[in-house]
């Protein structure tokens, strides 16, 4: 039998001794969460319930596999039996089950995001919605209005309000779309993910199913219960109705997904919807030194909504985290890189290394500083920033102006238009390489040859390339100057993450600004395109020790649930982070605040925060420190002052003086100190 006493805290004792009836476990981050909830499950197998009677609920398939195979390890083949996976994998089993009583068959298909797609098309196309005829939304974002709409709980109205007020006017269309697209799946017999949950909830009304369902469990557990949305949150109530032992493990101060609905009022509303509920706190942490656990309790204190803890390290002390005020975003690029150098060289491998970032935008320049150094680096939270399709659009339109001759970059500028396809794109582009200069392409007007369609998508093209031009002939005005044309509205309807976009596409503008023509700007970052893919491939052709000795870069919400020795959180800058557009949002800088402290408890060792003090066009906005660094205590930080010809450069400029004329010091910077 397993010495619980022995293997475990007296937090965590508690919770496996102790967690009949309904129990919200209130798990800090490195507090052994897992390690509870795995030893709960071993406890309750123990003292010999059946496993089948057992429901454990996760947010992945590896956590799910993860826990089963520490259970099994634990109590060997008693083990097995148990229900436990995700919310859409145990729903797919349960409706496989009983499919007839909502009359599909057993065999029905799952959907994958392509399939939906492509289904919600296929409606459009008979509804006579053509989105690139008008300024209507892609199947991608109709989906994501509708998925966000089934999963909150709420209407399509609302779900646009939230998502994307911009298509409010659309909201009529896009509920008959969700209608159809609702018949056709039926028809079909398939269901998509969002299926798989609703239908679920529906054989819960079931007289017989639901009653059955309910009964079966004994015990449900739940994992990462803060990140719930409401229909899981309805769900994990109806399994739990009958035997009322129910045990969620969370963390509250570690919700942050509502862009995806996750809602954080479902952990914070538990008490009150189980009324004799118990509250357990794990709040030892393994994880960090005390040092980086004051910064992270310090910064949570400034929340209202949340359950008051406060994390205890238990590793010896360490060093403050180092707080770094940059010239600019290169600086801070510069400097980032330089301590990495420093901490491979003390011995830190680079895979126990990372750097930390709340929007993919904000990694462009330290990408360059690290490929300019030969660091080899593994990008977490999306493609990395080259690879992005909306990068490659915009260098292509920068490519034709440049060099009018270049078929590759016509194909891919010309497919973007509305009615122009790839056999047309083709032909066009072999027609187009009788010019020279791209001035004589935009007089060319009209193209007779041209179908009605492709004539306006040929007019398209020329009305992006006008704006393109219209703020001068520096990459970086033309790369604005794409920003503010018809491709924007491309992006809009295109993509649900559209403004995430166009923060690339600025940091690639402030990286274009220290170029004043397009040819030596294009092909430093064709070369620095070519170095990257030739790096990769040499990576991926060592030994596997050899190649995983990559740093890492991640948006902090793929940074969740990991953790390194070194970490940097860079473009610690108001209006970066906390984020302008989060701001906006109802309890928007609550969100942001939880996702600093994610970023700040990932570190075990060493903590470093940085932010450019300039940002902007030309580098002629100031930046304020961000919030979550002027609302604590400056005793937790050890500031860092960077003595360089750039601070000197920002000393001397117009903005600065303007600053001093109106008395503005930045926070632990003496101005004629610098």
């Amino acid at each position: 039998r397993i010495d619980y006493v022995k293997e475990l805290n007296q937090e965590q004792l508690r919770v496996v001794l102790e967690g009949d009836d309904a129990c919200l476990v209130l798990a800090g981050a490195g507090s052994g969460k897992t390690r509870t909830l795995t030893y709960r499950v071993a406890y309750l197998l123990e003292q010999g319930v059946d496993p089948a009677s057992i429901l454990l609920l996760t947010f992945t398939n590896k956590a799910a596999k993860e826990m089963l195979m520490r259970v099994e390890s634990l109590v060997g083949q008693m083990g097995r039996g148990i229900t436990g996976g995700t919310f859409h994998s145990v729903a797919s089993r349960m409706l496989r089950v009983f499919a007839n009583r909502l009359d599909y068959h057993s065999q029905f298909s799952i959907l994958d995001s392509e399939d939906s797609r492509d289904l919600i098309k296929a409606v459009m196309k008979d509804l006579s919605i053509d989105p690139k005829a008008r300024r209507f939304p892609s199947a991608s974002v109709v989906l994501d209005i509708i998925s966000f709409a089934r999963n909150t709980q709420t209407s399509i109205e609302a779900s646009l309000e939230i998502k994307h007020p911009n298509f409010y006017a659309f909201s009529g269309d896009i509920e008959e779309i969700a209608r159809q697209y609702q018949l056709r799946k039926k028809s079909s017999q398939a269901m998509d993910f969002d299926d798989l949950l609703t239908n679920l909830a529906l054989l819960q009304t079931d007289p017989q199913v639901g009653e059955m369902l309910a009964g079966r469990f004994q015990y449900v557990l739940v994992d990462e219960y803060q990140d719930t949305n409401a229909m899981q949150a309805k769900l994990v109530k109806g399994f739990a109705r009958v035997h009322e032992n129910i045990l969620v493990v969370g963390d509250d101060a570690q919700s942050i997904y509502a862009f995806r609905g996750a809602d954080v009022k479902n952990i914070l509303r538990f008490p009150d919807e189980w009324p004799d509920s118990k509250m357990f706190k794990l709040v030892t942490n393994y994880r960090s030194t005390p040092q980086i656990l004051e910064l992270a309790n310090e910064s949570l204190k400034n929340n209202q909504q949340q359950f008051e803890k406060e994390l205890v390290g238990v590793r010896s002390k360490g060093d403050k985290p180092h707080l770094v005020p940059c010239a600019s975003a290169g600086q801070e690029a510069q400097y980032v890189a330089e301590q990495i150098l420093m901490l491979r060289q003390e011995g830190t491998s680079l895979r126990n290394i990372a750097v930390l970032f709340r929007s993919s935008a904000h990694s462009q320049a330290l990408e360059f500083e690290l490929m300019k150094r030969d660091l080899p680096y593994e990008y977490r939270g999306g493609q990395k920033f080259f690879e992005r399709a909306h990068i490659k659009d915009v260098l292509a339109f920068l490519r034709v102006a440049n060099n009018v001759r270049d078929e590759v970059a016509w194909l891919r500028v010309l497919g973007l238009q509305s009615g122009i396809g790839a056999a047309t794109a083709s032909a066009l582009a072999n027609q187009l390489k009788e010019y020279v200069e791209f001035d004589q392409v935009m007089k060319v007007g009209m193209l007779p040859a041209l179908s009605t369609r492709a004539q306006t998508g040929w007019q398209g093209f020329l009305m992006i390339a006008e704006r393109m031009q219209v703020l001068g002939s520096a990459p970086a005005m033309m790369i604005r100057g794409i920003c503010k044309s018809p491709y924007q509205d491309y992006l809009e309807r295109e993509y649900p993450n559209w403004r995430d976009r166009l923060e690339d596409l600025e940091q690639l503008a402030l990286f274009a600004e220290n170029y004043t023509e397009l040819t030596p700007f294009l092909s430093d970052i064709s070369l620095y395109d070519e170095v990257a893919a030739k790096r990769e491939e040499a990576e991926a052709q060592k030994d596997p020790p050899a190649g995983g000795e990559r740093l890492i870069l991640s948006t902090i919400h793929q940074a969740k649930g990991l953790e390194w020795d070194s970490v940097f959180i860079i473009h610690l800058a108001d209006n970066a982070f906390p984020n302008r557009r989060a701001l906006a949002e109802e309890d928007g800088l609550e969100e942001e605040r939880r996702l600093f402290y994610v970023a700040v408890t990932r570190a075990r060792r060493k903590l470093f925060l940085t932010y450019p003090l300039t940002f902007g066009y030309d580098s002629l906005m100031f930046n304020q420190p961000s919030t979550f660094i002027d609302e604590v205590s400056p005793r937790l930080f050890d500031r860092v002052e960077l003595r360089s010809s750039g601070l000197q450069r920002l000393k001397s400029s117009t903005v600065w003086r303007t600053l001093e004329d109106e008395g503005f010091e930045e926070p632990g910077i003496d101005i004629n100190e610098l």
